[in-house]
Protein backbone atom coordinates (compact mmCIF):
# COMPACT_ATOMS: atom_id res chain seq x y z
CA UNK A 1 0.00 0.00 0.00
CA UNK A 2 1.29 3.59 -1.18
CA UNK A 3 0.48 6.53 0.83
CA UNK A 4 0.87 10.88 0.68
CA UNK A 5 -0.64 13.24 2.37
CA UNK A 6 -1.24 16.50 1.71
CA UNK A 7 -2.75 19.45 3.76
CA UNK A 8 -5.57 21.17 2.18
CA UNK A 9 -6.00 24.13 4.83
CA UNK A 10 -5.87 24.60 8.41
CA UNK A 11 -7.70 21.55 9.16
CA UNK A 12 -8.20 19.88 6.18
CA UNK A 13 -6.14 17.34 4.86
CA UNK A 14 -5.98 14.59 2.16
CA UNK A 15 -3.99 11.32 1.86
CA UNK A 16 -3.90 9.85 -1.39
CA UNK A 17 -3.65 6.32 -1.26
CA UNK A 18 -2.88 2.94 -3.34
CA UNK A 19 -4.10 -0.48 -2.66
CA UNK A 20 -2.74 -3.28 -5.09
CA UNK A 21 -5.92 -5.29 -6.59
CA UNK A 22 -4.08 -8.26 -6.06
CA UNK A 23 -5.13 -7.83 -2.19
CA UNK A 24 -8.45 -7.11 -3.13
CA UNK A 25 -9.12 -9.96 -4.87
CA UNK A 26 -7.51 -11.72 -2.67
CA UNK A 27 -9.39 -10.98 0.38
CA UNK A 28 -12.75 -11.67 -1.98
CA UNK A 29 -11.59 -15.00 -2.66
CA UNK A 30 -10.91 -15.14 1.16
CA UNK A 31 -14.84 -13.77 1.83
CA UNK A 32 -16.33 -16.34 -1.02
CA UNK A 33 -14.86 -18.83 1.19
CA UNK A 34 -16.36 -18.09 4.10
CA UNK A 35 -19.55 -17.56 2.65
CA UNK A 36 -19.34 -21.09 1.11
CA UNK A 37 -19.22 -22.62 4.60
CA UNK A 38 -23.10 -21.56 5.46
CA UNK A 39 -24.56 -20.52 2.65
CA UNK A 40 -27.73 -22.26 2.08
CA UNK A 41 -29.62 -22.03 -1.58
CA UNK A 42 -32.53 -24.54 -2.86
CA UNK A 43 -31.08 -28.00 -3.69
CA UNK A 44 -27.82 -27.92 -2.54
CA UNK A 45 -26.97 -28.98 1.71
CA UNK A 46 -25.79 -26.55 3.78
CA UNK A 47 -21.83 -25.71 2.66
CA UNK A 48 -22.00 -28.05 -0.17
CA UNK A 49 -23.11 -25.02 -2.80
CA UNK A 50 -20.56 -25.19 -5.78
CA UNK A 51 -18.10 -21.82 -5.10
CA UNK A 52 -18.91 -20.74 -8.76
CA UNK A 53 -22.55 -20.15 -8.26
CA UNK A 54 -21.23 -18.47 -4.66
CA UNK A 55 -19.39 -16.39 -6.34
CA UNK A 56 -21.91 -15.60 -9.12
CA UNK A 57 -24.80 -15.07 -6.01
CA UNK A 58 -22.34 -12.58 -3.79
CA UNK A 59 -19.31 -11.66 -6.15
CA UNK A 60 -20.43 -8.44 -5.73
CA UNK A 61 -21.70 -7.89 -2.22
CA UNK A 62 -17.80 -9.67 -1.63
CA UNK A 63 -15.78 -7.21 -3.63
CA UNK A 64 -17.74 -4.12 -2.05
CA UNK A 65 -16.91 -5.65 1.32
CA UNK A 66 -13.22 -6.28 0.62
CA UNK A 67 -12.60 -2.52 -1.13
CA UNK A 68 -14.98 -0.96 2.00
CA UNK A 69 -12.37 -3.12 3.99
CA UNK A 70 -9.33 -2.02 2.23
CA UNK A 71 -9.75 1.85 2.03
CA UNK A 72 -10.86 1.70 5.86
CA UNK A 73 -7.28 -0.18 6.94
CA UNK A 74 -5.44 1.83 4.71
CA UNK A 75 -7.03 5.33 6.22
CA UNK A 76 -6.90 3.88 9.80
CA UNK A 77 -2.90 2.79 9.24
CA UNK A 78 -2.33 6.25 7.54
CA UNK A 79 -4.34 7.85 10.58
CA UNK A 80 -2.23 6.05 13.20
CA UNK A 81 1.28 6.60 11.62
CA UNK A 82 0.88 10.19 11.25
CA UNK A 83 -1.06 10.55 14.67
CA UNK A 84 -3.45 12.43 13.63
CA UNK A 85 -7.47 13.14 15.55
CA UNK A 86 -9.71 12.42 12.89
CA UNK A 87 -12.84 14.88 13.39
CA UNK A 88 -15.82 13.45 11.78
CA UNK A 89 -15.62 11.26 8.79
CA UNK A 90 -13.50 11.19 6.17
CA UNK A 91 -14.83 11.62 1.99
CA UNK A 92 -13.82 8.94 0.38
CA UNK A 93 -13.11 9.74 -3.77
CA UNK A 94 -11.66 7.59 -6.43
CA UNK A 95 -8.30 9.12 -8.47
CA UNK A 96 -8.26 10.02 -11.92
CA UNK A 97 -5.60 7.87 -13.72
CA UNK A 98 -5.01 5.18 -11.31
CA UNK A 99 -1.90 2.71 -12.08
CA UNK A 100 -2.97 -0.34 -13.76
CA UNK A 101 -3.41 -3.04 -11.08
CA UNK A 102 -3.85 -0.94 -8.23
CA UNK A 103 -7.10 0.59 -6.32
CA UNK A 104 -6.13 4.49 -5.87
CA UNK A 105 -8.29 6.86 -3.63
CA UNK A 106 -8.32 10.07 -1.50
CA UNK A 107 -9.79 10.55 1.72
CA UNK A 108 -9.99 14.05 2.50
CA UNK A 109 -10.94 15.06 6.02
CA UNK A 110 -10.30 17.11 8.87
CA UNK A 111 -8.18 16.55 12.16
CA UNK A 112 -8.72 18.72 15.74
CA UNK A 113 -6.83 21.98 16.17
CA UNK A 114 -3.87 22.20 18.47
CA UNK A 115 -4.67 24.70 21.30
CA UNK A 116 -2.26 26.34 23.05
CA UNK A 117 -3.37 28.08 26.06
CA UNK A 118 -2.89 31.72 25.69
CA UNK A 119 -2.41 34.05 28.74
CA UNK A 120 -5.55 35.29 31.16
CA UNK A 121 -3.55 37.29 32.84
CA UNK A 122 -5.32 40.49 30.53
CA UNK A 123 -8.84 39.72 31.08
CA UNK A 124 -10.67 40.87 33.56
CA UNK A 125 -14.09 39.19 35.58
CA UNK A 126 -16.94 41.19 37.72
CA UNK A 127 -18.28 39.33 40.33
CA UNK A 128 -21.41 40.06 41.71
CA UNK A 129 -21.75 40.45 45.33
CA UNK A 130 -25.25 40.59 47.06
CA UNK A 131 -25.98 39.68 50.43
CA UNK A 132 -29.99 38.68 51.36
CA UNK A 133 -31.20 40.67 53.84
CA UNK A 134 -34.59 41.58 55.06
CA UNK A 135 -35.11 43.65 52.04
CA UNK A 136 -34.75 41.21 49.64
CA UNK A 137 -36.59 38.27 51.92
CA UNK A 138 -40.10 41.06 51.97
CA UNK A 139 -39.78 41.65 48.37
CA UNK A 140 -39.74 37.74 47.34
CA UNK A 141 -42.68 37.45 49.81
CA UNK A 142 -44.66 40.39 48.25
CA UNK A 143 -44.09 38.21 44.65
CA UNK A 144 -45.38 35.57 46.53
CA UNK A 145 -48.57 37.14 47.63
CA UNK A 146 -49.10 38.44 44.39
CA UNK A 147 -48.92 35.17 42.79
CA UNK A 148 -51.98 33.95 44.66
CA UNK A 149 -54.13 36.90 44.31
CA UNK A 150 -57.86 36.57 43.95
CA UNK A 151 -60.30 39.53 42.86
CA UNK A 152 -63.75 40.49 44.31
CA UNK A 153 -65.96 42.85 42.15
CA UNK A 154 -66.49 46.37 43.30
CA UNK A 155 -68.73 49.36 42.29
CA UNK A 156 -66.44 52.17 41.54
CA UNK A 157 -63.87 52.84 38.09
CA UNK A 158 -61.44 50.64 36.73
CA UNK A 159 -58.11 51.41 37.91
CA UNK A 160 -54.26 50.08 37.68
CA UNK A 161 -54.21 46.55 38.45
CA UNK A 162 -57.83 45.42 38.17
CA UNK A 163 -59.41 42.73 36.48
CA UNK A 164 -61.91 43.62 34.30
CA UNK A 165 -64.60 41.29 32.50
CA UNK A 166 -65.34 43.29 29.03
CA UNK A 167 -67.31 42.69 25.30
CA UNK A 168 -65.64 44.64 22.88
CA UNK A 169 -65.86 44.87 18.84
CA UNK A 170 -63.26 46.65 16.74
CA UNK A 171 -63.62 48.65 13.19
CA UNK A 172 -61.55 48.77 10.56
CA UNK A 173 -62.90 51.33 8.15
CA UNK A 174 -66.64 50.54 9.36
CA UNK A 175 -66.16 46.32 9.28
CA UNK A 176 -65.02 43.87 11.79
CA UNK A 177 -61.70 42.35 11.74
CA UNK A 178 -60.97 39.07 12.41
CA UNK A 179 -59.80 38.34 15.89
CA UNK A 180 -61.42 41.93 17.26
CA UNK A 181 -64.36 40.64 18.95
CA UNK A 182 -64.97 39.13 21.94
CA UNK A 183 -67.79 38.91 25.04
CA UNK A 184 -66.89 38.36 29.16
CA UNK A 185 -63.40 38.87 28.31
CA UNK A 186 -61.31 38.99 31.33
CA UNK A 187 -58.00 41.14 31.79
CA UNK A 188 -55.57 42.53 34.51
CA UNK A 189 -55.42 46.35 33.65
CA UNK A 190 -51.38 46.58 33.45
CA UNK A 191 -50.59 43.01 33.17
CA UNK A 192 -49.28 43.76 29.67
CA UNK A 193 -51.63 41.05 27.77
CA UNK A 194 -53.44 44.07 25.93
CA UNK A 195 -52.09 47.02 23.76
CA UNK A 196 -51.30 49.80 26.50
CA UNK A 197 -53.32 52.02 23.98
CA UNK A 198 -56.20 49.18 24.70
CA UNK A 199 -55.73 49.05 28.17
CA UNK A 200 -55.85 53.34 28.75
CA UNK A 201 -59.45 53.27 27.46
CA UNK A 202 -60.78 51.13 29.75
CA UNK A 203 -59.06 53.13 33.18
CA UNK A 204 -61.76 55.15 34.74
CA UNK A 205 -65.16 52.97 33.28
CA UNK A 206 -67.67 51.50 35.85
CA UNK A 207 -70.12 47.97 35.05
CA UNK A 208 -72.24 48.85 32.63
CA UNK A 209 -70.48 51.77 31.08
CA UNK A 210 -69.89 51.78 27.49
CA UNK A 211 -67.41 53.13 25.23
CA UNK A 212 -66.09 54.12 21.68
CA UNK A 213 -62.55 55.20 20.92
CA UNK A 214 -59.92 55.19 18.28
CA UNK A 215 -56.99 53.48 18.49
CA UNK A 216 -53.75 53.03 15.71
CA UNK A 217 -51.96 49.06 16.39
CA UNK A 218 -48.01 49.50 16.21
CA UNK A 219 -45.95 48.92 13.21
CA UNK A 220 -44.37 45.94 14.75
CA UNK A 221 -48.05 43.90 15.29
CA UNK A 222 -47.79 40.11 14.55
CA UNK A 223 -50.90 40.65 12.67
CA UNK A 224 -49.39 42.19 9.35
CA UNK A 225 -53.15 43.30 7.89
CA UNK A 226 -53.28 45.43 11.31
CA UNK A 227 -49.82 46.51 11.33
CA UNK A 228 -49.72 50.35 11.84
CA UNK A 229 -53.44 50.61 10.87
CA UNK A 230 -56.14 52.96 12.63
CA UNK A 231 -59.26 50.77 14.12
CA UNK A 232 -61.43 51.82 16.35
CA UNK A 233 -63.10 50.01 19.14
CA UNK A 234 -66.61 49.72 21.26
CA UNK A 235 -66.46 48.49 24.38
CA UNK A 236 -68.81 47.67 27.54
CA UNK A 237 -67.43 46.69 30.92
CA UNK A 238 -69.12 44.02 32.43
CA UNK A 239 -67.67 43.89 35.56
CA UNK A 240 -64.81 45.24 37.70
CA UNK A 241 -62.90 43.18 40.39
CA UNK A 242 -59.93 44.70 42.87
CA UNK A 243 -57.13 42.88 43.31
CA UNK A 244 -56.75 41.02 47.01
CA UNK A 245 -53.50 39.94 48.65
CA UNK A 246 -53.42 37.40 50.92
CA UNK A 247 -52.17 38.24 54.51
CA UNK A 248 -48.47 37.29 55.89
CA UNK A 249 -50.09 34.97 58.22
CA UNK A 250 -50.28 31.33 59.26
CA UNK A 251 -52.50 30.58 55.90
CA UNK A 252 -50.15 31.45 53.83
CA UNK A 253 -47.11 29.83 55.64
CA UNK A 254 -49.09 26.77 55.24
CA UNK A 255 -50.15 27.54 51.58
CA UNK A 256 -46.50 27.83 50.86
CA UNK A 257 -45.40 24.13 52.30
CA UNK A 258 -44.81 25.51 56.25
CA UNK A 259 -47.44 22.42 57.69
CA UNK A 260 -47.16 24.17 61.05
CA UNK A 261 -48.07 27.82 59.40
CA UNK A 262 -44.90 29.42 61.27
CA UNK A 263 -44.53 32.84 59.24
CA UNK A 264 -40.75 32.81 60.86
CA UNK A 265 -39.98 29.65 59.55
CA UNK A 266 -41.59 30.83 56.36
CA UNK A 267 -39.04 33.68 56.10
CA UNK A 268 -35.96 31.70 56.99
CA UNK A 269 -37.41 29.05 54.22
CA UNK A 270 -37.67 31.65 51.78
CA UNK A 271 -33.89 33.46 52.79
CA UNK A 272 -32.36 29.84 52.46
CA UNK A 273 -34.12 29.48 49.07
CA UNK A 274 -33.19 32.86 48.56
CA UNK A 275 -29.52 32.79 49.50
CA UNK A 276 -29.64 29.46 46.79
CA UNK A 277 -30.75 30.85 44.02
CA UNK A 278 -28.27 34.11 44.21
CA UNK A 279 -25.46 31.86 44.78
CA UNK A 280 -26.59 30.11 41.39
CA UNK A 281 -27.20 33.32 39.90
CA UNK A 282 -23.76 35.05 40.87
CA UNK A 283 -21.77 31.64 39.80
CA UNK A 284 -23.79 31.91 36.19
CA UNK A 285 -22.59 35.75 35.15
CA UNK A 286 -19.39 34.83 36.39
CA UNK A 287 -19.03 31.57 34.17
CA UNK A 288 -20.47 33.67 31.34
CA UNK A 289 -17.30 36.11 31.66
CA UNK A 290 -15.08 33.06 31.89
CA UNK A 291 -16.64 31.38 29.06
CA UNK A 292 -15.52 34.73 27.05
CA UNK A 293 -12.50 35.17 28.38
CA UNK A 294 -11.41 31.46 27.53
CA UNK A 295 -12.68 32.29 23.76
CA UNK A 296 -10.39 35.79 23.76
CA UNK A 297 -7.31 33.95 25.18
CA UNK A 298 -7.55 30.83 22.80
CA UNK A 299 -8.74 31.88 19.21
CA UNK A 300 -8.67 28.82 17.22
CA UNK A 301 -10.58 27.47 13.85
CA UNK A 302 -12.84 24.29 14.72
CA UNK A 303 -13.70 21.24 11.98
CA UNK A 304 -16.48 22.24 10.12
CA UNK A 305 -17.77 18.28 10.85
CA UNK A 306 -18.05 19.51 14.61
CA UNK A 307 -20.14 22.25 13.84
CA UNK A 308 -22.14 20.39 12.04
CA UNK A 309 -22.84 17.74 14.28
CA UNK A 310 -23.58 20.17 16.83
CA UNK A 311 -25.43 21.90 15.04
CA UNK A 312 -27.96 18.77 14.43
CA UNK A 313 -27.84 18.05 18.09
CA UNK A 314 -28.91 21.99 18.98
CA UNK A 315 -31.82 21.97 16.38
CA UNK A 316 -32.52 17.95 18.06
CA UNK A 317 -33.15 19.74 21.30
CA UNK A 318 -35.04 22.54 20.12
CA UNK A 319 -37.79 20.31 18.83
CA UNK A 320 -37.57 17.86 21.30
CA UNK A 321 -38.31 21.17 23.52
CA UNK A 322 -41.19 22.37 21.40
CA UNK A 323 -42.88 18.78 21.60
CA UNK A 324 -43.02 19.15 25.68
CA UNK A 325 -44.56 22.10 25.66
CA UNK A 326 -47.34 20.76 23.53
CA UNK A 327 -46.60 21.67 19.94
CA UNK A 328 -46.69 19.49 17.36
CA UNK A 329 -43.26 19.50 15.24
CA UNK A 330 -43.79 17.93 12.09
CA UNK A 331 -44.85 20.45 9.81
CA UNK A 332 -42.61 22.83 12.16
CA UNK A 333 -39.06 23.32 10.07
CA UNK A 334 -36.16 23.91 12.76
CA UNK A 335 -33.30 23.94 10.57
CA UNK A 336 -29.55 22.96 12.17
CA UNK A 337 -28.29 26.44 10.14
CA UNK A 338 -30.19 28.82 12.57
CA UNK A 339 -27.92 27.46 15.66
CA UNK A 340 -24.42 27.67 13.49
CA UNK A 341 -23.45 30.39 15.50
CA UNK A 342 -23.79 28.89 18.72
CA UNK A 343 -22.88 25.37 17.65
CA UNK A 344 -19.35 27.34 16.76
CA UNK A 345 -19.33 29.04 20.33
CA UNK A 346 -19.70 25.44 22.21
CA UNK A 347 -17.40 23.30 20.22
CA UNK A 348 -14.59 25.83 20.85
CA UNK A 349 -14.84 26.40 24.37
CA UNK A 350 -15.68 22.24 24.43
CA UNK A 351 -11.83 21.81 23.10
CA UNK A 352 -10.59 24.77 24.73
CA UNK A 353 -11.80 23.51 27.92
CA UNK A 354 -10.90 19.59 27.25
CA UNK A 355 -7.10 20.90 26.39
CA UNK A 356 -7.16 22.66 29.95
CA UNK A 357 -8.60 20.21 32.21
CA UNK A 358 -5.64 17.90 30.74
CA UNK A 359 -2.72 20.49 30.85
CA UNK A 360 -4.11 21.42 34.58
CA UNK A 361 -5.59 18.30 35.63
CA UNK A 362 -8.57 19.74 36.86
CA UNK A 363 -10.82 16.87 36.75
CA UNK A 364 -13.65 16.05 38.87
CA UNK A 365 -12.94 14.99 42.60
CA UNK A 366 -15.47 12.12 44.35
CA UNK A 367 -15.45 13.97 46.85
CA UNK A 368 -16.47 17.21 44.98
CA UNK A 369 -18.89 15.45 43.24
CA UNK A 370 -20.80 14.19 46.59
CA UNK A 371 -20.69 17.70 48.09
CA UNK A 372 -21.79 19.31 44.71
CA UNK A 373 -24.60 16.49 45.16
CA UNK A 374 -25.86 17.28 49.07
CA UNK A 375 -26.13 20.66 48.46
CA UNK A 376 -28.45 20.26 45.44
CA UNK A 377 -30.02 17.78 47.42
CA UNK A 378 -30.76 20.62 50.40
CA UNK A 379 -33.71 21.88 48.45
CA UNK A 380 -35.73 18.51 48.44
CA UNK A 381 -37.72 17.47 50.89
CA UNK A 382 -35.65 13.51 50.69
CA UNK A 383 -32.37 15.05 50.52
CA UNK A 384 -31.14 11.33 50.77
CA UNK A 385 -33.59 10.51 47.54
CA UNK A 386 -31.68 12.94 45.37
CA UNK A 387 -27.97 11.67 46.41
CA UNK A 388 -29.58 7.64 45.66
CA UNK A 389 -31.09 9.29 42.56
CA UNK A 390 -27.80 10.13 41.05
CA UNK A 391 -25.70 7.31 42.45
CA UNK A 392 -27.96 4.81 41.10
CA UNK A 393 -26.95 5.03 36.84
CA UNK A 394 -23.29 5.91 35.75
CA UNK A 395 -24.92 8.39 33.26
CA UNK A 396 -26.66 10.89 35.85
CA UNK A 397 -23.14 10.64 37.97
CA UNK A 398 -21.34 11.52 34.62
CA UNK A 399 -23.48 14.85 34.42
CA UNK A 400 -23.11 15.82 37.70
CA UNK A 401 -18.89 15.11 37.56
CA UNK A 402 -19.10 17.49 34.04
CA UNK A 403 -20.84 20.17 36.17
CA UNK A 404 -17.94 20.01 38.75
CA UNK A 405 -15.17 19.88 36.39
CA UNK A 406 -16.37 22.94 34.63
CA UNK A 407 -16.79 24.15 38.25
CA UNK A 408 -13.06 23.45 38.33
CA UNK A 409 -11.91 25.06 35.24
CA UNK A 410 -13.77 28.62 36.14
CA UNK A 411 -12.18 28.57 40.36
CA UNK A 412 -8.72 28.01 37.86
CA UNK A 413 -9.27 30.88 35.46
CA UNK A 414 -10.21 32.96 38.25
CA UNK A 415 -6.88 32.60 39.86
CA UNK A 416 -5.55 33.65 36.36
CA UNK A 417 -7.81 36.63 35.88
CA UNK A 418 -8.24 40.12 37.05
CA UNK A 419 -11.07 39.33 39.20
CA UNK A 420 -13.22 41.76 41.30
CA UNK A 421 -16.28 42.05 43.21
CA UNK A 422 -19.20 44.79 42.18
CA UNK A 423 -21.65 45.19 44.40
CA UNK A 424 -24.96 44.45 42.42
CA UNK A 425 -29.03 45.05 43.97
CA UNK A 426 -31.43 42.20 43.89
CA UNK A 427 -33.02 43.15 40.61
CA UNK A 428 -29.92 43.90 38.85
CA UNK A 429 -29.27 40.02 39.56
CA UNK A 430 -32.74 38.39 39.24
CA UNK A 431 -32.55 40.62 35.91
CA UNK A 432 -35.83 42.85 36.75
CA UNK A 433 -33.88 45.92 36.58
CA UNK A 434 -35.42 48.52 34.90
Amino acid sequence: MQTNQETQGALERRIDMSVPMAEIDKEVDSRLKRMARTVKMPGFRPGKVPMKIVAQTYGSQARSEAIGAAVEKAFGDKVREQNLRVAGYPRIEPREAAAEGALEFSAVFEVYPQVPLGDLSGQKVERPVLTVGDAEVDKTIEVLRKQRTTFEAVDRPAQEGDRVVIDFAGRKEGELFEGGKAQDFPFVIGAGSMLKDFESAVLGLKAGETKTFEMTFPEDYHAKDLAGQKVEFEITVKGVEAPVLPAVDADLARALGVADGDVTKLRDEVRANLEREVKRRIQGKVKEQVMEALLVANPIEVPKALVEAESRQLAENAKRDLEMRGMNTKDIPVEPAWFADQAVRRVKLGLIMAELVNAKELYAKPEQVRAMIDEMAQSYEDPAELVRWYYAQPERLGQAEAVVIEDNVVAWVLSQTQTEDKTVTFDELMGNAA
